[in-house]
């Protein structure tokens, strides 16, 4: 019976420790203005101007356009972190949305080349495919002698 008393009293004492280590400080809540301020006076503005430069309205601008649309992501990032708005609404994917239809509307337009573009870059290599069997039973045996050159 002491023995089950011993092991109580520390499964007790475990408990206790857990849930007073287990203690968190509270995060404080998202200061949406400070956010919106960073974001609006110091991220967009550097993005717009690169944009602006590099003429979204002639073609789609992505791959050239990445190294500052990942410069706006991090900026993005980083002020949403500072002021506590990381994953606590949609304020991020409305930055983000309204990025993409101004300056990347042009990039879902993006067709297949044509049929003859398309057939002279895939027959080479249907062509290839197919002769390749044949290829390779020659080469085995191009250097061979035939069983009726044998004396049989």
């Amino acid at each position: 019976m002491e023995k089950q008393v011993t092991w109580v009293a520390y499964l007790l004492g475990l408990t206790c420790l857990c849930t007073g280590l287990a203690h968190r400080n509270p995060v404080p809540s998202c200061d949406q203005h400070m956010f919106d301020s960073h974001v609006h006076n110091l991220c967009l503005p550097d993005f717009n101007k690169s944009m602006e430069a590099n003429g979204y309205l002639d073609r789609c601008p992505w791959p050239t356009v990445k190294c500052f649309y990942d410069k706006l992501k991090h900026c993005v990032d980083d002020w949403a972190m500072a002021s506590f708005c990381k994953g606590t609404g949609f304020q991020l994917d409305e930055i983000f949305l309204q990025v993409h239809e101004t300056y990347f509307s042009l990039c879902g337009l993006i067709t297949d080349p044509p049929l003859i573009t398309l057939i002279a870059i895939i027959s080479p290599c249907i062509i290839f495919t197919l002769l390749l069997p044949a290829l390779c039973v020659y080469l085995t045996t191009w250097n061979t002698e035939m069983p009726s050159s044998l004396g049989l």
